[in-house]
């Protein structure tokens, strides 16, 4: 790659569930707790974020399989102007054959995909996106029904880099 630094990206997909996150909780000492694995309806999400804040993403009420990664990067790959590179994981999706064929087609359109070294999610910044979503942006009341929430899940990811932003200075 000669030119310009390529534009930097982070990747990665989530889902929220019509059941609120709880991401921790308390007890009384020595009393038995369980949380039920009931799920209900799900958004799942695939972006991929900027440490300056823009995101570009897609949501679904379907799985996230290898033709949703493919048909966003297709997608994707003819919005770019200037070199780009995507960081993901090694998640099986983003590994699958129909993703590996297409990497040099976007390639020669200027997107590169690179992959974390495995069991490294700290290292991937998109990680941080969702858990502000789901534990700050998200409200109690967006988990009203699967509509409200739906609604709230695209308005917030709408308006990342514009009314909500993630300060990565304060996590390194």
């Amino acid at each position: 790659m000669s030119g310009p630094p390529p534009r930097l990206f982070y990747g990665d997909e989530t889902g929220i569930s019509e059941l609120a996150y709880v991401p921790y909780g308390w007890q009384i000492k020595g009393e038995n707790l369980a949380i039920s694995a009931n799920h209900g309806q799900q958004i799942n999400c695939f972006g991929i974020l900027s440490r300056d804040n823009t995101l570009f993403s897609k949501t679904t009420i379907d799985s996230i399989n290898a033709d949703f990664i493919v048909d966003f990067f297709e997608e994707f790959s003819f919005k770019i102007s200037k070199q780009t590179v995507i960081v993901l994981d090694n998640a099986r999706i983003h590994l699958a054959q129909k993703v590996k064929e297409r990497l040099k087609y976007w390639q020669k359109r200027g997107l590169f995909i690179v992959y974390l070294p495995p069991y490294s999610p700290h290292l991937n910044i998109i990680e941080r996106l969702w858990k502000e979503l789901k534990a700050r942006w998200l409200k109690p009341n967006d988990y009203a029904s699967f509509d409200t929430l739906k609604y709230a899940t695209i308005n917030c990811l709408n308006q990342v880099g514009i009314n909500l932003k993630i300060n990565f200075s304060k996590y390194c």
